[in-house]
């Protein structure tokens, strides 16, 4: 982790005031401690800016974040897997994930892939539904079909990590 990215994670936590658990943010629910780390998004990002510029920048990556998690949420299939979630930091987590992987000008903060999904049951169905989801949320965005499956080829080895066996 860089100097600065551990600078300012300390002074996001110092600014939360007394008694405010680390690894949350105002309006978060704590969570374990682990280290912050690029490497815990589970995929390096692009080269350039191009996908950045596919995806509308750090808007658009915003929008469909938050689209795709109030839509997962609401789906019958895969509700409720987010159900109990905080999804203040779930938004702010894939929001930076997204945003690191495209190259937008972002760091993740959050847990690596194993860790955030311990637990959870995730099955391949489950994992196939939210892919649907997140393509109808970048469709949504405008984002181009051949960005889309850059972007999920880049999202997709992380399913070892994410599914249970």
């Amino acid at each position: 982790m860089s100097f600065l990215v551990s600078l300012l994670f300390l002074q996001a936590a110092s600014d939360m005031g007394p008694g405010t658990p680390p690894y949350a943010r105002p309006g978060e629910e704590s969570v374990d401690p682990y280290v912050a780390d690029n490497r815990n998004a589970g995929a390096s990002p692009f080269d350039g800016e191009g996908m950045a510029k596919a995806f509308h920048g750090q808007d658009g990556i915003r929008r469909i974040v938050d689209t795709m998690v109030e839509a997962s949420s609401a789906d019958p299939v895969i509700g409720e897997i987010f159900a109990n979630h905080d999804k203040i930091r779930l938004k702010r987590t894939i929001f930076e994930q997204f945003c690191y992987i495209l190259n937008a000008g972002c760091s993740y903060t959050g847990r690596d892939m194993a860790a955030s999904h311990k637990d959870l049951g995730i099955q391949k169905a489950d994992m196939n539904r939210l892919v649907e989801v997140l393509q109808r949320a970048m469709t949504t965005e405008g984002v181009a079909f051949q960005a889309q499956n850059r972007f999920l080829s880049k999202l997709a080895p992380m399913r070892r990590d994410v599914l249970q066996k």
